[in-house]
């Protein structure tokens, strides 16, 4: 079976220099699966069919296969998302038209909690900033044997909220316990009935230190931080959406951070990425705005897993077994 991989260039792992049949040893789980690996670092839209035309299955990270390119493949048999995510896949037209689709989940939990603890401490520890005390020389001339500068906050007793409690939110609030974290995980907003172990939506908003963003972004959950959610959290709010951008309100939360309503907030993510160079988030000039592109996810280990993954899911359709199946 001749599979292509349409974005190879969304794995560092993998090497730029990964192309055609020239793929590297994070690619050999894939490889052995398969007869031909042809694999392309980024594809554009007017590529898709061209390079899709002899494959039986493509693997697409953020590749858009829609209707209109998927009944032009008669030859594809299997579609593997390359992500949890599936917004760029027509998973009904591939269910009628009979093509395979599966996805990967769970391989990147300690990545994300990792990261989230790694901005939570950072901004908690003020660690970039005394470390740069240091290189300006200021502990040097100091008359006393500790350099005071940014306040450092400790964690216990403070309370941390998770918005969407899958693997992901999980994990997170596994380290939070280490540090003696209470933790807060929200009902869906505007459910009618509380499941235990979770608190109505709005009591986390007003509660919470800190906010972490993992639930999906679905019509339900579009902008779902908005002015109303920013009023009504603490102001000295720590937000943090490792999800996906759509999930927050771009100028709810720029007037949210102007007006000192919350905090900081840190975002890995935004609603268009790569996004445009004056994307209003990114052109703010606020020295309480983090941004980082998308790499949450993307520890080596993570990767490593999530491509492994793939090679079971390509395993699991050629014994006739479902996997990890969308369609």
């Amino acid at each position: 079976m001749h599979a292509v991989f349409l974005d190879l260039q969304t794995f560092s792992i993998a090497g730029t220099e990964a192309t055609d049949n020239n793929a590297t040893s994070a690619l050999e789980a894939i490889k052995g699966q398969v007869t031909k690996l042809s694999c392309y670092r980024t594809t554009a839209p007017e590529q898709v069919l061209e390079r899709c035309q002899e494959a039986d299955i493509v693997i697409s990270n953020k590749v858009v296969l829609d209707k209109a390119i998927l009944s032009r493949l008669p030859r594809l048999k299997l579609i593997c998302i390359a992500a949890t995510g599936s917004n760029n896949i027509d998973i009904a037209a591939a269910r009628t038209l009979g093509i395979a689709v599966t996805n990967v989940s769970g391989y990147a939990g300690a990545s994300v909690a990792q990261y989230v603890f790694a901005q939570i401490l950072e901004y908690f520890n003020q660690t970039s900033h005394h470390n740069r005390n240091t290189e300006l020389g200021l502990w040097q001339q100091n008359p006393t044997f500790c350099l005071h500068g940014n306040a450092i906050t400790e964690l216990a007793g403070k309370t941390l909220g998770i918005i969407g409690y899958g693997n992901l939110g999980r994990s997170v609030a596994k380290i939070a316990t280490a540090f003696d974290i209470r933790v807060l995980v929200a009902e869906r907003a505007n459910a009618e009935s509380i499941r235990p172990g979770r608190c109505d939506f709005n009591h986390l908003l007003r509660h919470s230190d800190i906010i972490s963003l993992h639930c999906p972004l679905t019509p339900k959950t579009d902008k779902l931080l908005d002015e109303h959610s920013f009023k009504q959290m603490k102001t000295n709010a720590l937000v943090i959406n490792t999800a996906r951008g759509g999930l927050i309100d771009n100028r709810a939360l720029l007037t949210a951070l102007k007006n000192k309503e919350i905090a900081c907030a840190v975002l890995d993510v935004l609603d268009q990425e790569p996004p445009p160079a004056d994307h209003p988030l990114l052109t703010s000039s606020l020295d309480n705005l983090k941004i980082t592109g998308h790499i949450a996810w993307a520890s080596e280990q993570a990767q490593q897993r999530l491509l492994d993954a793939i090679a079971d899911n390509i395993r699991a359709f050629k014994a006739q077994k479902r996997l990890n199946r969308l369609d």
